[in-house]
């Protein structure tokens, strides 16, 4: 006979009513899916483990603040709430992101530079801080697809069931968030490869 599998949902009610062990069932439950999410995005094994306390840290915080109303969708929520705390600490980093336009291309692979001199680093790093910028300026149904699939190499399937929303919903929002962020850039005077661009 099959063993019951207590839900989400139930173990967040238990924890509500003051069963502290129902919450360490949860951390057991989804704290390497959690980890992988932030490890993707910060690429640091001991600052995701970081991230990974502090997601758990920012969830009990607001459960026993009263405030939790996630319709027993604890999964999606946990991870977003880890996935919003890596990108933070990300865009005060000094890494590239990783980028892919529709073509399957990175976006910096279409962008023009001369030879490496200090002044070209200087005005690839101001692109790089543009684009992060450009990023977080995005709505955030937009930049959590655009996240979810470049960063965390997502299907849109996944996307779609993480979101609660259709595929063709999450394909959408993917679709205008690279239009938006490409008009942003263009804004920025960042000159594009117009073989890719036309």
């Amino acid at each position: 006979m099959k063993k019951y599998r207590i839900s989400d949902s139930e173990l967040v009610s238990l924890y509500i009513n003051g069963n502290e062990e129902a919450f360490k069932d949860l951390v057991l439950r989804h704290k390497n899916r959690v980890f992988t999410t932030i490890h993707l995005i910060v690429k640091d094994r001991y600052l995701a483990e970081d991230l990974l306390q502090e997601t758990f840290i920012k969830a009990v915080t607001t459960i026993k603040s009263g405030r939790y109303n996630d319709e027993g969708k604890f999964l999606p929520w946990i991870l977003r709430i880890g996935h919003n705390l890596a990108i933070d600490t990300f865009r005060r980093s000094k890494r590239y992101p990783t980028v892919l336009m529709e073509d399957g291309s990175n976006i910096f692979d279409n962008l023009e530079f001369a030879e490496p001199t200090i002044e070209d680093r200087q005005v690839t790093q101001d692109s790089v801080n543009k684009l992060k910028r450009h990023i977080q300026e995005l709505p955030d149904s937009q930049k959590q697809v655009l996240i979810m699939r470049s960063y965390l190499d997502m299907s849109f399937k996944e996307i779609a069931d993480e979101t609660g929303v259709s595929i063709n919903t999450a394909l959408g929002r993917m679709r205008y968030a690279l239009i938006n962020l490409k008009k942003k850039m263009q804004e920025s005077n960042l000159a594009y490869d117009k073989k890719n661009y036309p």
